[in-house]
């Protein structure tokens, strides 16, 4: 199965030292998830990358406002229901269809029952046909961790153990929102790891991060995105994007790694300010 955007729009109302502002996090985004393959979508944070996600799972801000565009997840047109998380549409789709690997696995369960427990009513709810071994099979959970709380869970562990939450209903796509953010580079190469054989067992999969290095190193995505306040600068193959970028923004954000010298590219434009400063003239570039 698959999931898109074309053209979408956001505006969010929020409150700026007392005064009322709108806020742009997407603006005429086109974005495609394929079976098979790993989409990321990268950019500093407060690009607007979560709120992509958040709008492939219904879980947008309910002030949020659709200026434009559409939404499509596994063949239905869910535009109309994208501020109304409990429309009965992402009660088909949220879990089932779309799951979703948390930023910080650790929180996102209860602290107070076992992993195992959790996984067992995650499973039961969603009605998915592979058992507790099986998740944690799937997402090299070791059995003993099954018995933990999730405070006793390592970083490393516990992102394996949001994994497994996410596989609860047997999805088709996978949204994984900053899932190695904390986590060492080695650590971080095992997750992605992970992502990477989900896709090639037909998972579309949107790997959301700032990671550029773990990408870099380990050529874990198909696709990449490159995302500078809501806009989507640059998208195509990963080796191309990542080892040739065209763009003024990807070209800084490659220069602002640790092996290329930290070369800064200066603070991110806000997001109050879309309409009245570019790109490549924030940068100082030509793009």
């Amino acid at each position: 199965m698959s999931a898109r955007m074309r053209g979408l729009t956001l505006r969010i109302p929020t409150s700026v030292a007392g005064h009322a502002r709108l806020v742009e996090p997407a603006t005429d985004v086109d974005l495609s998830l394929e079976s098979g393959r790993v989409h990321a979508l990268v950019g500093e944070s407060g690009a607007g990358k979560s709120v992509l996600a958040s709008a492939f799972t219904g879980l947008l801000p309910a002030a949020t406002m659709v200026l434009g565009g559409t939404v499509e997840v596994a063949g239905q047109d869910v535009t109309h229901a994208l501020t109304q998380p409990r429309d009965r549409v992402w009660r088909t789709l949220r879990g089932r269809i779309v799951g979703v690997v948390p930023q910080s696995a650790a929180t996102s369960f209860t602290p107070t029952r076992t992993i195992g427990r959790q996984l067992h009513e995650s499973v039961r709810a969603l009605g998915g046909q592979m058992d507790v071994a099986g998740l944690a099979e799937a997402a090299r959970l070791p059995a003993w961790a099954l018995a933990a709380y999730p405070h006793e869970l390592s970083g490393g562990l516990a992102a394996r153990a949001g994994l497994a939450g996410a596989l609860a209903g047997q999805p088709s796509i996978l949204i994984a929102d900053e899932p190695t953010a904390s986590l060492d580079p080695e650590l971080s190469q095992e997750v992605l790891g992970l992502l990477r054989a989900q896709a090639d067992a037909g998972v579309a999969v949107l790997l959301i991060t700032h990671d550029v290095v773990s990408l870099l190193d380990g050529g874990w995505a198909d696709e990449v995105s490159v995302m500078y306040a809501g806009r989507l600068v640059e998208q195509g193959p990963a080796g191309g994007v990542l080892g040739r970028p065209e763009h003024a923004y990807t070209r800084a954000l490659i220069e602002a790694l640790p092996r290329n010298g930290l070369r800064a590219a200066g603070d991110p434009e806000s997001l109050l300010q879309l309409d009245t400063v570019g790109i490549e003239e924030h940068l100082g570039m030509v793009g």
